[in-house]
């Protein structure tokens, strides 16, 4: 069996993604043990010395005036954790409850949570053994994940429920089942094991991780859009691009020519002088894109590897500071702001696929249908076309419009956080049928067109939609093959294939860690 060592050294989500999912071989670094002791050291002095630290020997949120007193505190640790599973709705999707998981483990590891060696190694237990607890998606508002958190930690109390072997089990029947033992909490372990914010930093890496699929293919898929229309490529030239280098276009502009490379259209004088604009932008709108998306890509890395924890343990001070580092504002902004950037691509992507099916601007047959007639051709998915960029656009509004008071007042801010990865999720979830779509179009009109060679990379986007879709002769149903196309454009060779292939040019060199 692999050995997966909790260490403390920086997690780069591609790391995070590997660690979530394997399971069995995990453990504590020597050095991590060492750490989690120290710290306890320092919580035994406080506790001792009877001064109020937060959490410690007081009442959490509006309680916190109340004392406790020594007999109460290690009986408070489990009401604590019980008192808040206050989550609701649908389970997040086990790869994002597994994540979460796995980045508490690491944070643990990291040191300042003062919770205890046995607590600690009782989540790596979950880890390890492939136990991942259930998390309803409703319960943090982005100001530390205290209610999702308690959810994911409880089944080392037997409390809640856990996806075990393909199951969903009661907590304390999974326990059983692979030898675990109920965990008996310290003093600090309630709190040291739920002030943080895993489940918001798990939404993040998993909305990263699709954001950066969705706007290579998306990218890939306007390229060939380019070659169905017979664009102008002259719009991709550095000299224009590196003008008014805004944002990435510079950056993007290389990666299409990458994409383009190769193309018939790069050998012959161009149809037109100018084309509609959705067709000569698309290095400008993914140029606004991909700094936001490498904004969120930072901000969530910083929060896989920061400490969130309030009271925070130092043990070589022998302090414990209240801090406000559960609060995530950078990721809701970021995600916020590349939801609203997805809009402009969404709105792009439509017209693109409305111009193709048009002859006055394409100069191929209507509705891009071989027959004519009556033949509907692609005409109808332009309805699904806008559907799904209304829902882009729905999803882009701000998520933290409102911030309601809680807990007697003192809580009287939030980002929303989750709810800003969630509906950014969304956003992408809605693009990516949108990007098959167009796809399917695209390669139609390269498909009646006949001008020749593709390009490096359109090529490889055209020969993967081909072997699942052929070209549309007559009338058939364009819902399913537009499913069929989505599916095979994010398979992983594809992705993959795509990624190499834009990592080779210099100008590209700022999007290689998003590639």
């Amino acid at each position: 069996m692999h050995e997966h060592l909790i260490d403390d050294q920086l997690l780069g989500l591609a790391r995070v993604e590997a660690l979530a999912c394997s399971t069995g071989g995990f453990r504590f670094a020597d050095t991590v043990l060492a750490r989690l002791a120290a710290d306890r050291v320092v919580v035994e002095r406080h506790l001792q010395a009877g001064a109020p630290v937060y959490g410690l020997n007081t009442g959490l949120g509006g309680n916190i005036a109340y004392r406790l007193t020594p007999q109460e505190t290690l009986a408070w640790q489990r009401q604590i954790i019980a008192g808040r599973m206050i989550g609701m709705g649908d389970p997040l999707p086990d790869e994002v409850a597994r994540t979460a998981l796995l980045l508490r483990v690491f944070a643990l590891a990291r040191g300042g949570t003062g919770v205890s060696p046995p607590a600690a190694g009782a989540v790596l237990a979950l880890l390890d053994r492939g136990i991942t607890p259930v998390v309803p998606q409703w319960g943090s508002i982005g100001a530390g994940d205290l209610g999702l958190s308690a959810h994911l930690v409880a089944p080392i109390l037997g409390l809640g429920q856990v996806r075990y072997r393909g199951q969903t089990l009661a907590a304390e029947d999974a326990l059983r089942a692979a030898g675990l033992e109920p965990a008996v909490l310290q003093a600090k372990d309630g709190l040291g094991l739920i002030n943080a914010s895993p489940v918001t930093a798990a939404l993040g890496v998993v909305a990263v991780r699709e954001a950066v699929r969705v706007l290579l293919v998306g990218l890939a898929v306007a390229a060939l859009s380019m070659e169905g229309y017979a664009a102008n490529l002259s719009v991709l030239e550095r000299r224009i691009a590196a003008a008014r280098p805004a944002g990435e276009q510079v950056a993007v502009a290389g990666l299409l020519r990458a994409l383009l490379g190769g193309s018939a259209l790069t050998l012959g004088p161009p149809r037109a002088i100018q084309d509609a604009l959705s067709v000569r932008t698309p290095a400008q709108n993914f140029g606004a894109a991909y700094p936001l998306l490498r904004l969120l890509h930072d901000a969530v890395e910083v929060e896989a590897n920061g400490t969130g924890d309030s009271p925070l343990v130092l043990a070589d001070s022998g302090d414990m500071l209240s801090t406000p580092n559960f609060h995530t504002p950078m990721i809701a902004v970021a995600a916020d702001a590349l939801a609203i950037a997805l809009v402009q691509l969404s709105a792009a992507s439509v017209q693109r696929i409305i111009k193709l099916q048009t002859p006055h601007f394409s100069g191929l047959a209507k509705y891009l249908s071989p027959v004519g007639g009556a033949s509907v051709g692609f005409n109808a998915m332009q309805k699904t076309a806008a559907a799904l960029h209304a829902q882009v656009r729905l999803h882009a509004a701000p998520a933290a419009l409102d911030a309601f008071p809680v807990s007697d007042g003192a809580e009287d801010h939030a980002p929303q956080t989750p709810l800003a990865l969630r509906k950014l999720g969304e956003s992408l979830r809605a693009l990516r049928h949108l990007v098959a779509i167009e796809a399917m179009v695209a390669a139609q009109a390269v498909d009646l067109r006949q001008a020749g060679a593709l390009g490096a990379g359109t090529r490889l986007v055209h020969e993967a939609l081909r072997a699942v879709v052929p070209p549309l002769a007559d009338d058939r149903p364009p819902g399913p093959d537009a499913a069929r196309v989505e599916a095979v454009l994010f398979t992983d060779p594809l992705v993959d294939a795509l990624g190499a292939l834009a990592t080779q040019g210099e100008d590209t060199a700022p999007l290689h860690p998003l590639l």
